[in-house]
């Protein structure tokens, strides 16, 4: 499960992907609804990460030796997936 989050962290979507959306290229309702889409859409891969890495981590813990990741790390990847609050894009 960390190799799946490291593999996502590094294909994660590009802030290139959405700039033909901009103004003036695209209206400005449009612009506005792509970059609120992007920043949702990159708050859930973030979410994506953690969890895999935060699973990974319980997976460590229940005797896996092939996985091991540091104990902080782990204890502040729990923490987030845990007892973490939902910010809507919106609200940033």
């Amino acid at each position: 499960m960390v190799e799946i989050a490291g593999l996502l962290h590094e294909g994660r979507p590009a802030g290139e992907l959405s700039t033909m959306a901009r103004a003036p290229r695209a209206h400005d309702d449009v612009a506005a609804q792509v970059h609120r889409f992007s920043a949702f859409a990159n708050d859930r891969f973030l979410d994506g990460v953690a969890l895999f890495t935060a699973l990974s981590t319980e997976l460590s813990s229940a005797g896996n030796t092939l996985v091991t990741v540091d104990d902080e790390r782990a204890t502040a990847f729990l923490e987030a997936v845990l007892h973490g609050d939902f910010v809507s894009p919106e609200a940033r």
